[in-house]
């Protein structure tokens, strides 16, 4: 399934985020051999343990709701936090970013579904925050794009419009805030069951678990 996957996804230029959650170091170095480089974690502890034992060239995305106060764990070695979804998690990133003398990509996370245990932003939200702290504000972070999940659904339709939501949110940032950084051009949305719909709404990232792995 990987080689297949990573084949359509090429001819599109889409980044493979694999979500690795749960899954075990051996799993994670099967995909790996086969030159997969970019694995999500959603969990501090899971990530930390298993980051020394890895190959150090893997670039890790924190994909899931990230607590402030353990921001510090994964500072040293994150590639992306995918899932930046307050001012207090951003000044705390860009804390312990400069804490360990380097940079970390961040998207920031949005709520696009209709599901209240899901995070993010709404577009006023963040936009409040980009006026009062300008994106320079936070030297240690590169901002990088969008995130968001859509509904766990059967309505295809719901989907699509939740996904356009967040392109939409992606295009008024860029034009307000970032029309002059080329690093702000990720989009990251789509899974296992729903990446094809996000990649026709401008997915740039997406994040497959189950189709890789097996499921759970």
């Amino acid at each position: 399934m990987y080689e297949t996957l990573i084949k359509e996804l090429k001819q599109s230029h889409i980044h493979l985020i694999a979500v690795s959650k749960t899954k075990s170091n051996s799993a994670i170095l099967d995909l790996y051999n086969k030159g997969q480089r970019l694995f999500g974690e959603n969990y501090v502890q899971e990530l930390t343990e298993k980051q020394p034992q890895l190959p150090g060239d893997i670039e890790w995305h924190f994909i899931g709701h990230l607590q402030s106060n353990k921001v510090k764990f994964i500072a040293p070695f994150v590639n992306t936090i995918q899932g930046v979804d307050s001012l207090r998690l951003a000044q705390e990133i860009n804390k312990q970013a400069e804490k360990n003398k380097r940079g970390i990509n961040c998207l920031l996370q949005f709520h696009i579904s209709n599901e209240t245990t899901k995070f993010g932003f709404n577009l006023i939200e963040a936009e409040e925050m980009l006026t009062a702290y300008a994106p320079t504000t936070f030297k240690n972070i590169n901002w990088c794009g969008v995130m968001g999940m859509a509904s766990f659904t059967d309505d295809k339709k719901q989907v699509r419009t939740e996904f356009q939501v967040l392109k939409n949110i992606f295009d008024t940032l860029k034009a307000k805030f970032f029309s002059t950084s080329p690093d702000f051009r990720e989009i990251s949305m789509g899974m296992s069951d729903d990446y094809k719909i996000a990649i026709e709404h401008g997915a740039t990232m997406v994040r497959i678990g189950s189709l890789l792995f097996g499921k759970r």
